[in-house]
């Protein structure tokens, strides 16, 4: 029996990609109009979805806070755009990206339709705004998942957490979970491939389609309580809590900037 050769299974699953955005889509035009709990289900099936066609096998440890748990704020570090798919994976949450995505084609219309915070990362004055807004989304009972690094890394060590963003859940009095994402080749190793650096989201989706399978590892740590702490003080501890899971180096600088998703 003939074998099929990478390539033609590469156009396969690029295919079956295309289809599952285009599905993506029709059910983001209903999205807004569902009840929360089709919402999530919506989300999380879509993500897994995702992951699915590409191959990512997800590996889920430590204690993921329920849905019933009130005013919590995921802080995770980035890789990867398939962070965002990831964490949809495997809990529904509101993410906090870039004005920029917004107008994206496709991608910014998903993003709009599931909730996405934008945040005008020009305007130093609007991360004011921002922190108020994901006040508001965590005192509703949802969850905000953001990315302190404000940049993805390659894998291999944890970048400086900037604490802006994480006054939000001093106001809101929300619990913080460090959460800790790596991605490994078929050999164990981490992978390269999966990391999203200068590069456009097209390079990206190809490095990964030749990959024969890429396994996300996600760790959630201990809920940090912030009642008493400052944001520095979060920042610290989720950066240290998420170096540590990974056993990873730190890298550190002195700014201290808004979190963003990754660019194009």
């Amino acid at each position: 029996m003939k074998q099929i050769s990478p390539r033609y299974v590469r156009i396969i699953r690029l295919a079956r990609l295309i289809i599952h955005v285009t599905w993506g889509i029709l059910q983001a035009t209903v999205y807004p109009y569902c009840s929360r709990n089709k919402q999530q289900r919506m989300m999380q099936n879509w993500a897994a979805g995702i992951l699915k066609i590409l191959r990512i096998n997800l590996q889920c440890s430590g204690e993921v806070p329920e849905q019933k748990v009130k005013r919590a704020l995921l802080v995770a570090n980035h890789v990867s755009w398939l962070d965002i798919c990831v964490m949809m994976a495997v809990t529904p949450t509101q993410f906090v990206a870039k004005s920029e995505i917004r107008n994206w084609p496709v991608i910014g219309f998903l993003c709009k339709r599931i909730g996405t915070l934008f945040i005008e990362r020009s305007k130093r004055s609007d991360t004011l705004r921002i922190n108020r807004e994901i006040g508001d989304v965590l005192n509703t009972g949802e969850r905000v998942c953001i990315f302190p690094e404000a940049g993805t890394s390659d894998g291999t060590q944890i970048n400086h957490f900037h604490a802006s963003l994480l006054q939000s859940a001093i106001t809101a009095e929300a619990n913080l979970y460090p959460v800790a994402i790596r991605y490994l080749d078929h050999t164990g190793s981490i992978s390269r491939d999966a990391a999203y650096i200068d590069v456009s989201l097209v390079v990206s989706l190809q490095r990964i389609l030749k990959q024969p399978c890429i396994d996300a590892v996600v760790t959630f740590n201990e809920a940090i309580h912030t009642v008493g702490k400052n944001r520095r003080e979060l920042a610290r501890l989720a950066e240290h809590a998420v170096a540590n899971t990974l056993s990873l180096p730190l890298y550190h600088t002195e700014s201290e900037k808004p979190s963003y998703l990754p660019g194009g």
